[in-house]
């Protein structure tokens, strides 16, 4: 069997901030023509109009992928400073109100706002997706059912959003609660091929209900748009390197399963109900705690976790050359994720004597910093 090509492709939505008030802003026209101008169709406004969106090319390799989202993450930066704005690159913003913000006036946006009513009027959220490439859909169909099961440690990892509206959740990712208010949500159902699959879209088109599989949502999806197995679980991350650490995990995790395949093995597909129980660890806890073991039959700390991961993946990130961000999945876990520091900078922020309100602020302003970090 030849081997895919396993290119990588990464989308992240941003907030935008006002830099005096460190509070959600609009997108000024002028904003968006700027980076237009300069990205083309690399960048396009989100659902929010406090919300900008950019994609990647599709690139062979994460190396290539680090030099494109880092033009791409500077240009916006660039030009949102012009306007005493900055983006930030957190799944929700800290202290932000849904109920003072504004959709997008396009089509697509008022026909979303008009399918799903009062549930997406709250999804002052972002998130990022990693499209890896295989060009074979029974190969995507049958590497979905098993790339399940690392979905909650690509969560864990990546838990970025634990305030909202200027309350600690108690939660790691407060993003995922509220995006599972949404229909056609939530992990992949279980296909045993492709044909499965389509069938069962198919159902839905036919009645008109979605007019095509780019309206499911779920946390891992075969692309409407790319031939590639589209992983959305991911909270964005404020800092660079984290993405590109999360990319590289997906892209390798995907080769490993194809090596599997071609070897005539496969990796253990679990009920989704059970898969589930570890999605709600990692959204709880993100790093802090463990994920459960199915096979051990026991809960393990993400730092063994990640070295197991590591192992298990070692020849393939040898082969795509991004062993170096494999390997930075350890600082993830043992110093902390995005949900760490932010909460690390909150409590600095009361132990100085701030309010909620100050510490809220002094969060908004570490993102703005992660976000030129590696820049």
């Amino acid at each position: 069997m030849q081997e895919p090509a396993f290119s990588i492709g990464i989308e992240e939505e941003y907030l935008l901030v006002d830099l005096d008030s460190m509070a959600l802003a609009q997108a000024p026209e002028g904003l968006m023509e700027a980076c237009a101008a300069e990205l083309e169709s690399q960048v396009s406004p989100e659902f929010l109009q406090c919300q900008i969106e950019i994609g990647t090319k599709v690139c062979a390799d994460i190396n290539e992928a680090r030099e494109d989202l880092k033009r791409l993450r500077s240009t916006v930066a660039r030009c949102a400073k012009a306007y005493n704005l900055a983006p930030i690159a957190a799944s929700c913003h800290p202290f932000g109100d849904w109920k003072h913000q504004h959709h997008t006036n396009k089509d697509r946006y008022n026909a979303l706002q008009d399918a799903l009513g009062g549930v997406v009027r709250r999804m002052l959220i972002c998130g990022m997706h990693v499209h890896v490439g295989l060009d074979d859909d029974a190969l995507r169909a049958d590497l979905m059912g098993q790339m399940a099961y690392f979905l909650p440690h690509l969560l864990a990892m990546s838990t970025s959003s634990p305030f909202w509206q200027g309350q600690d959740t108690g939660l790691a990712s407060y993003r995922i609660s509220v995006f599972d208010n949404l229909p056609r949500t939530g992990l992949p159902p279980t296909f045993d091929n492709w044909s499965e699959y389509e069938r069962s879209v198919q159902v839905l088109v036919d009645l008109g209900v979605i007019e095509d599989s780019s309206k499911i949502w779920w946390d891992l999806r075969p692309s409407h748009s790319f031939p590639t197995l589209e992983t959305r679980i991911m909270d964005v991350q404020p800092r660079l390197e984290d993405t590109l650490t999360l990319a590289a995990i997906n892209q390798c995790l995907m080769r490993m399963l194809w090596r599997l395949r071609v070897r005539n093995q496969r990796w253990r597909r679990y009920d989704p109900f059970l898969i589930s129980e570890n999605r709600w660890r990692a959204q709880r806890y993100g790093v802090s705690d463990g994920l459960i073991d199915f096979g051990r039959g026991e809960i393990v700390p993400m730092a063994e976790l990640t070295e197991e991961l590591i192992a298990l993946v070692e020849e393939d990130a040898g082969i795509l050359r991004c062993y170096r961000e494999l390997e930075h999945s350890r600082e993830i876990v043992t110093k902390g994720n995005a949900t760490t520091r932010q909460r690390a900078v909150s409590a600095e922020a009361k132990a100085a004597g701030k309010d909620g309100d100050g510490q809220m602020q002094a969060v908004v302003s570490h993102l703005v910093e992660a976000f030129h970090d590696g820049l």
